[in-house]
């Protein structure tokens, strides 16, 4: 009899890794840091053709140096800042989230071999890549976007 694998969860795997100059986690100023992916095998420069068309990525990476034990399972204030509302874990960004996953919308600046260099990219060197998309508009917001007024405080600084 074959065993059914429990539907909630997923086994993934790294396609790539990221190197950049910042070797350390923070919250604030990655609108200028350069960085690279380079793809894992059996992933290459065939994968990435095409890419180089597009001017910027969605980067999904793991925040891995996040340890397990510290993921936020209640409310909480943005960067415990007392003057920010209380919220959940899915009304933040933060890298101590359930399952540790980080998105970003990086500029592309550049495709060589199985390298891909990008700009904005918030993720420390050696941060695991689980996929790279090109960024298309159809996929951004249609209509108006709003947010409250503490996350666009809390993002002044970040790029």
């Amino acid at each position: 009899m074959w065993a059914v694998p429990d539907p909630g969860i997923f086994e993934v795997r790294a396609i790539g890794v990221v190197s950049s100059p910042r070797l350390e986690v923070a919250d604030d100023d990655w609108g200028e840091v350069l960085s690279t992916i380079e793809l894992l095998h059996p992933f290459g420069e065939a994968h990435l053709q095409g890419l180089a068309d597009f001017s910027h990525v969605e980067v999904v990476f793991v925040f891995d140096r996040v340890d397990p034990t510290a993921v936020v399972r209640a409310v909480r204030r943005p960067r415990g800042n007392p003057v920010w509302p209380e919220v959940g874990i899915f009304a933040q960004r933060a890298k101590d989230r359930p399952n540790r996953l980080g998105i970003s919308t990086c500029a592309l600046e550049g495709v060589e071999g199985s390298t891909l260099r990008v700009k904005g990219l918030d993720a420390v060197d050696g941060t695991p890549v689980l996929d790279v998309k090109p960024y298309m508009e159809e996929f951004g917001p249609r209509g108006l976007v709003r947010q409250p007024p503490w996350a666009r405080q809390l993002m002044s600084g970040y790029f």
